[in-house]
């Protein structure tokens, strides 16, 4: 199934039901009064955050939804029925915005979470409501009010721990592919991802984080050029980045320093905040050289990018320093969740 990140959809709630006219009629009560009872309230319209769905697909075929009405109320007081609510599914990671106005109605971060984006009108008053002490017999009602109607925009954010990024073919998908179960397509040609890819990447036992891919970013995404900007979004809930770097291109690209500042570029261009972000150096494809070189070739970068972060030299093909990219990055997000805790 192809990734879907944003949907719009329409939502209605149910309307209020009117109230009545009524007057009590029994055998020897006369003038029993009026006795007519409210309308029932319309259903509302619920969004759900689902852990079983991770895209938004499903509203490509269904794009309208609708509570049910409140029904009218009736004699001896009785209320009608109100309107049958919905709730809607959606995965756990969407944004929600009025169509119109662009306003943020919620974000549903976690299973189970409810958001009301569609709230059902109210029911009618009957005459029962209207008698007083100088209007005994009132013959005056009133009718329901209208349900919400909201055109909506849904954007779906992968929720992730740690975030990749780089150049197409910098080997980001053979590295989710190393790591975790995650199985994205891999080929010797540029985008091969099209669509965000997401994978647990175990450590040890009850130890584990998430890991997502988008695709690669170009020189001059923020203004359009390729398909990654599109999808780095979804790098904005991550912790932690991966900037994965080719350390040995095949086209025999040298200037490795200046492609690495573009992606930053770009990053910062997108958002500040996210460039902002934690952000490791995974200088991939050392396998392609001989240890001595892929030293040579990182000492080099390093210097000539100042880098002061954390530096890691892999091989997502072999496998080789895979493991122990994966057990820090599984501390330092512990780490986090701790500074976040106080």
């Amino acid at each position: 199934m192809k990734f879907v990140d944003e949907a719009r959809i329409m939502v209605q709630a149910g309307n209020g039901g009117p109230g009545v006219v009524s007057f009590r009629r029994e055998k020897y009560i006369p003038r029993g009064g009026p006795d007519g009872g409210d309308g029932g309230d319309g259903g509302s319209v619920y969004l759900v955050a689902d852990s079983n769905l991770n895209t938004l697909a499903d509203f490509r075929v269904q794009r309208k939804f609708a509570a049910g009405h409140g029904t009218s109320g009736a004699g001896k007081n009785r209320t009608g029925a109100g309107g049958e609510a919905i709730e809607v599914p959606v995965p756990p990671g969407t944004r929600v915005f009025t169509e119109d106005t662009g306003e943020l109605l919620g974000d549903l971060n976690s299973p189970g979470q409810r958001l009301l984006v569609a709230a059902g009108g109210l029911g009618g008053r009957g005459n029962t409501r209207f008698k007083s002490s100088v209007n005994r017999a009132p013959r005056q009602s009133t009718p329901g009010t209208p349900g919400e109607r909201r055109p909506l925009r849904l954007e779906l954010s992968v929720l992730a721990d740690v975030g990749l990024l780089g150049l197409p073919n910098a080997g980001k998908s053979t590295l989710i592919r190393a790591v975790s179960a995650a199985r994205p397509k891999v080929a010797d040609y540029p985008f091969t991802t099209l669509y965000p890819n997401l994978g647990v990447v175990a450590v040890e036992e009850h130890r584990s984080f998430v890991m997502a891919d988008i695709p690669g970013l170009i020189e001059g995404a923020a203004s359009g050029a390729g398909l990654g900007i599109r999808f780095l979004k979804h790098l904005a809930r991550t912790r932690l980045l991966l900037h994965v770097v080719d350390l040995a291109p095949l086209d025999g690209r040298t200037d490795l320093a200046a492609e690495a500042r573009a992606i930053v570029g770009e990053l910062a261009a997108f958002d500040e905040k996210l460039a902002a972000r934690e952000r490791w150096l995974v200088l991939n494809k050392s396998d392609l050289l001989t240890p001595e070189a892929a030293q040579v070739r990182q000492a080099e970068l390093v210097a000539e990018l100042d880098w002061t972060g954390p530096c890691y030299l892999v091989s997502a093909a072999t496998g080789a320093g895979t493991r122990e990219l994966a057990q820090h990055l599984m501390r330092r997000l512990e780490e986090l969740a701790e500074e976040e805790a106080t």
